[in-house]
């Protein structure tokens, strides 16, 4: 049975795909996103509401002001008080694990962005992290075939210079994880986005996160990028933090830090 759906999933999008050649959108117009970019305004997710003003994700305290009914503000609270016993579940201490949607445009490491008419893809290499966006007409995949992922389903169109794209399917609670100061999403969470290059050496990604489980309105972030300087002798390399990983977390969730020998040489150590 299980075998029977997936032919039937695969068949289902590869129908899909065949029928949905429209247009990128009007006037396709992206600009040029080629080399290497670094995100501005460190790990804080919202900077503009980052308390203290020059807070650093993972300070013990730091916190945002995402718009948080009742409940789920009583949960990050909580949340916040992890990250002051250096006890926060983060799934990407786990090496391996996506930053997933939309922490991938909270990444500190270098990224790409690859633009073609159809497709979209948003690369880090802080990895393996990869955001596809569908800009070939397709739709979002159906209620009965998809399921919460880390990225989530992206699908958009261009008009003109700016890209827009709505993204559901997230996985919650559980997986969706903004930043390490605590902010998590529900399950019912999904965002709009756009993505734009207000000047040459520029991309602004605007985020507007609706979630009504856990927000009382909608939340819009903005995230700047810049072009790192040096044109083709820039390039991102592999990361494997799976190989000689010193920073294990323990079974009371403390990340440690290892010495060459794999002895425990501090304990508890918050990461950035």
């Amino acid at each position: 049975m299980k075998l029977k759906h997936w032919m039937l999933l695969a068949t289902a999008v590869a129908c899909g795909v065949a029928q949905a050649q429209a247009p990128a959108g009007a006037g396709f117009n992206p600009g040029d996103y080629t080399g290497v970019w670094r995100m501005m305004g460190g790990t804080i997710f919202d900077r503009s509401t980052a308390e203290p003003a020059n807070a650093a994700a993972g300070q013990p305290g730091a916190r945002e002001r995402p718009p948080y009914n009742a409940e789920w503000e009583k949960k990050y609270l909580a949340r916040i008080e992890l990250v002051k016993q250096d006890k926060l579940p983060d799934p990407i201490s786990n090496c391996g694990t996506p930053i997933g949607f939309p922490r991938i445009f909270n990444a500190p490491d270098g990224y790409e962005f690859v633009v073609t008419p159809k497709q979209t893809w948003i690369l880090t290499e802080n990895g393996p992290n990869t955001l596809r966006i569908y800009t070939d007409g397709r739709k979002h995949l159906p209620d009965d075939f998809i399921w919460p992922t880390y990225t989530g389903d992206s699908v958009g169109s261009w008009q003109g210079d700016t890209l827009t794209f709505t993204t559901i399917g997230l996985r919650g609670e559980d997986g969706t994880i903004v930043d390490r100061t605590g902010i998590i999403l529900s399950d019912a969470a999904h965002a709009t986005t756009q993505i734009r290059k207000p000047t040459a050496d520029a991309i602004e990604v605007k985020l507007t996160i609706e979630d009504p489980k856990a927000f009382a309105r909608p939340w819009v972030v903005t995230k700047r990028f810049t072009r790192i300087p040096g044109g083709d002798e820039i390039r991102i390399m592999d990361y494997a933090c799976a190989e000689n990983n010193r920073n294990p977390v323990d079974a009371d969730g403390k990340t440690l830090t290892l010495d060459t020998n794999g002895k425990v040489i501090d304990a508890g150590r918050s990461r950035p």
